[in-house]
């Protein structure tokens, strides 16, 4: 019996570069479980061309849950001098919060939409990239309120 890989379909958006900030994004890539990096730097795994974002901005994570036998992510902000929001929740440098089936996340002007789909293998993951031309998150970050 042949395991399926898990796929991540990324959707990649900023509002002033447009897809000039993703023009070294390919439109797949297969990767172990090793922590996929995500930033600026010449040695991520998806390089971004945009300022002010990190040489290493952000990790996505896979791991095994307890009792599973599929993998999950987390998305962990390495960037000192930058927030990310992911489903309304802030991070700080170096907080992790584990990823749903379907997350919205912001930085550095960008946004990005994850949607889960789990397979059976787990030595590695597909990433799925599209370039979208028109906003993907219109309330990113979450509302305070007086309650």
């Amino acid at each position: 019996m042949e395991s399926s890989l898990t796929v991540l379909r990324v959707s990649l958006y900023h509002p002033t570069l447009g897809t000039a900030a993703f023009i070294n994004v390919p439109l797949e890539l297969q990767h172990d479980t090793s922590p996929l990096l995500i930033g600026r730097g010449h040695d991520t795994h998806l390089q971004l061309q945009v300022p002010h974002l990190s040489r290493r901005h952000l990790s996505l994570e896979p791991y095994l849950e307890p009792g599973s036998t599929l993998l999950a992510f987390c998305l962990k902000n390495l960037s000192r001098k930058s927030c990310v929001w992911v489903n309304g929740l802030l991070l700080r440098f170096l907080e992790q919060v584990p990823l749903s089936v379907t997350n919205r996340i912001s930085f550095s002007n960008i946004q990005m939409t994850i949607h889960i789909k789990r397979g059976t293998s787990l030595e590695a993951f597909v990433c799925c990239f599209h370039m979208s031309p028109s906003p993907l998150i219109y309330r990113p970050k979450a509302e305070e309120t007086d309650e």
